[in-house]
């Protein structure tokens, strides 16, 4: 089975998938005529500090327990995209790989795919919202690598390969080993996937209805992705924002290379979807991150879909 039998019917209930997971982490549906599948690749812990490096530590600690998490650390949910427009299938992002220890609950976007049907041997087009490491080490596994078509379209901002020939790490606050295993991972992806790699200025129609855009701010060629279809529209944010920015979108996050823009990006783009109504996606919501914004004062409010099943 491919993307296009996808339906949340029938990727809820996968025949064959067995029973190695209680839980299937995907979740179906369409936008318009354009078939959405969300997949959870895992979570990975990460210190509550790394969500708001300029945030006072006692507001910072009142959030998090707000949230029942914390107080030091916390599980960041990675998500991905898979599209179904017309003959195409594309990946957005690719989630971490398995190859980084200490992980070991991320990685899992392969696995997950098999589990709805979807072979990767199907997949037309990748879209890579920027090159972190959790966003472009699936592709660097060898159950992925060996799998994917050669002939297969990989969609990346100019300006986010441009920056990783020499990265800036000067206004991030990220984890000390963090910044060398960013290089590399970014260099390693280059390296394997320079042949298929296609660079965009702007913006870029993947797919009839999918369409990818810089938006620079959490790195320079961030960018996310629009899904249009039957007067409906869907944006995946990839990291432009993360759980904090809701109430707190001024809050700085470490990895953001420019973290001054970085606000004013996500604040445009939860701007845009607070009037528009339109589904909201982003990678580090919780699973399966699939609701809408309302703004709410001098902040926003995430107003999470009810799940279709």
């Amino acid at each position: 089975m491919t993307l296009q039998n996808m339906s949340l019917r029938n990727t809820s209930h996968p025949e064959g998938a067995g029973f190695e997971e209680l839980v299937p982490s995907r979740y179906a549906l369409r936008v318009g005529e354009i078939d959405v599948l969300v997949v959870s690749d895992g979570v990975l812990p990460l210190p509550t500090a790394t969500m708001s490096t300029n945030a006072d530590p006692a507001a910072r600690a009142a959030w998090f327990k707000d949230m029942f998490l914390g107080p030091d650390a916390f599980d960041w949910a990675l998500n991905v995209l898979v599209v179904r427009s017309g003959d195409q299938t594309i990946l957005v992002d690719a989630g971490l790989g398995g190859q980084f220890p200490g992980f070991p609950r991320a990685g899992q976007f392969p696995k997950r795919l098999a589990g709805a049907g979807i072979d990767l041997e199907s997949v037309t087009d990748v879209v890579i919202t920027h090159m972190h490491m959790d966003h472009i080490g699936g592709l660097l596994v060898d159950e992925v690598k060996n799998r994917l078509r050669p002939d297969v379209r990989i969609h990346v901002s100019a300006t986010e390969v441009a920056f990783w020939e020499s990265p800036d790490f000067a206004l991030t606050d990220m984890p000390s080993p963090v910044p060398d295993v960013l290089r590399a991972t970014a260099n390693q992806f280059m390296t394997d996937y320079r042949s298929q790699v296609r660079t965009f200025d702007d913006e870029y129609e993947v797919a009839p209805g999918v369409v990818v855009k810089l938006t620079g701010g959490h790195t320079p060629g961030h960018s996310v992705v629009y899904v249009t279809s039957g007067g409906e529209r869907l944006t995946f944010a990839g990291d432009a924002l993360f759980p904090v920015a809701f109430e707190h979108p001024d809050w700085h996050n470490g990895f953001e290379h420019d973290p001054e823009e970085s606000v004013r990006v996500r604040v445009r783009l939860m701007q845009e979807a607070a009037a528009s109504g339109e589904l909201f996606v982003a990678t580090h919501l919780p699973f399966p991150s699939v609701g809408r914004v309302k703004v709410d004062g001098e902040a926003f409010r995430w107003v999470a879909a009810f799940w279709d099943y």
